[in-house]
């Protein structure tokens, strides 16, 4: 923990605790040569190193390194100790995005300019070759005079760091705001990707809500990969023709981030300005990561995991939307995180249904197994049905979600509480 007033460097004073994750806290600090505000974003060495971010980090730095844009947050320099690693960026004082469209709808002209500003920023960001694929409000920072800065380049990807397809694939991102592609897990292009969060964002703002609803995960996923939405009878024409032109489920035909600008809804009220300052800051990165890295490590294909996919992972609000949709409705559906590869955690699966007896049936494509029961209770109500299903979140770390499919629900609760949990202990790093 960094102390208020402590001094890191020789250069910049702590402050007050602006927020933290999993794996990092964020302080106010002010730069002690030129008075500046700045934000420190402290991260624990060790913590990075047992769970293999190492290349992850590397690569945030080596993303941010290249951007250089009026909106988005700029990082200053990276220091490091023995211990802890340090981030210096911009401080961004408007908070954030989300905290604008959480009481509800904006003006369009509102809406507008901030979609305006992100789309540049996007286009800029892609024109150098990094997808950010992590975009949702709640990443997008507002400057004191209310102009939008792009956040939290965690999940990003640099161009050569796609397979021999030309494709990403990895599945990254937030449920709601994940192009349907990135879910298929069958490859996808990063910069289409973020197109679909993109029109993703400008619903929300302009209709104070998500366009993908639902409290079941899986539920949810089906309405992205359908584009199954629907647009409010208060947006204008303009913005209905834009976003069934972003919120295309092909990306092949999906509008690109040039087309966008070119629109006439995106134009209307936009004045020119000074492409931004495209030269790189001179940047510290002599800060180490651990002894034995080295030059050659940068330029390997790398799959995603940053600290948003963590706190994906360990739930605070991530994969469980039902809090934001509805209430009092009985959860029929657990999830844990695994370190193991997802043909051992399947196979566990697979064992265990069968050792309760359980009719057992694997489909390697989705990595999914269902486990139904051969026989009504004691109570007489239906067998339990239960599935589970493995999603990669980075390599030899996983996300399995458990649900009923069918069945009684006191039976499901009682055969995870008693045998499968129990069963499963030796693969499973939490429950959530």
């Amino acid at each position: 923990m960094e102390k208020k007033g402590a001094v890191l460097m020789l250069r910049y004073e702590v402050g007050r605790l602006l927020g933290q994750g999993t794996f990092a806290k964020v302080y106010h600090a002010r730069n002690l040569k030129t008075g500046d505000s700045v934000a420190v974003k402290v991260i624990d060495k060790d913590r990075i190193l047992k769970v293999g971010m190492t290349e992850q980090i590397k690569r945030e730095v080596s993303v941010m390194r290249l951007l250089r844009h009026p909106n988005i947050v700029e990082l200053h320099e990276v220091m490091a100790t023995k211990s802890k690693i340090y981030f210096v960026m911009e401080h961004v004082k408007g908070g954030e995005l989300f905290d604008k469209v959480s009481s509800g709808k904006l003006r369009e002209s509102v809406a507008r300019k901030y979609f305006q500003q992100l789309v540049r920023a996007i286009d800029y960001c892609h024109s150098r070759g990094v997808c950010h694929r992590d975009l949702k409000p709640e990443n997008l920072l507002l400057d004191e005079e209310g102009n939008l800065k792009v956040s939290d380049f965690g999940l990003s990807a640099l161009a050569d760091s796609r397979r021999h397809d030309g494709l990403l694939h990895t599945t990254c991102g937030t449920p709601a705001y994940v192009a349907p592609e990135v879910i298929s897990r069958n490859g996808y292009d990063g910069f289409k990707a973020d197109v679909w969060s993109c029109g993703v964002i400008l619903f929300v703002l302009l209709a104070g809500y998500l366009p993908f609803r639902d409290s079941n995960l899986m539920e949810l996923y089906k309405k992205i990969g359908k584009a199954d939405f629907k647009l409010p009878n208060w947006f204008t024409p303009g913005a209905r023709r834009l976003l069934k032109r972003i919120l295309d489920p092909n990306p092949r035909t999906r509008i690109s981030t040039e087309k966008i600008m070119q629109s006439s809804w995106f134009r209307k009220g936009l004045e020119e300005e000074k492409d931004a300052d495209d030269e790189e800051a001179d940047v510290d990165y002599e800060a180490t990561l651990h002894k034995d890295s080295d030059a050659t490590a940068e330029k390997e294909k790398k799959q995603c995991i940053n600290l948003n996919a963590f706190e994906i992972i360990s739930l605070s609000t991530g994969f469980d939307l039902s809090g934001l949709f509805e209430k009092g409705e009985e959860k029929e559906e657990m999830r844990f995180t695994s370190n193991r590869e997802a043909t051992e955690i399947t196979e566990k699966l697979v064992e265990v249904g069968r050792e309760l007896k359980m009719k057992v049936r694997k489909k390697e494509e989705g990595w999914k197994v269902k486990m139904e029961g051969r026989k009504a209770t004691a109570t007489g109500a239906e067998p339990v049905v239960v599935e589970a299903e493995v999603f990669e979140i980075a390599p030899s770390f996983h996300m399995v979600v458990m649900k009923k499919s069918g069945g009684d629900t006191a039976e499901y609760n009682r055969v995870v509480k008693e045998s499968i949990k129990p069963a499963l202990m030796n693969i499973v790093l939490a429950w959530h």
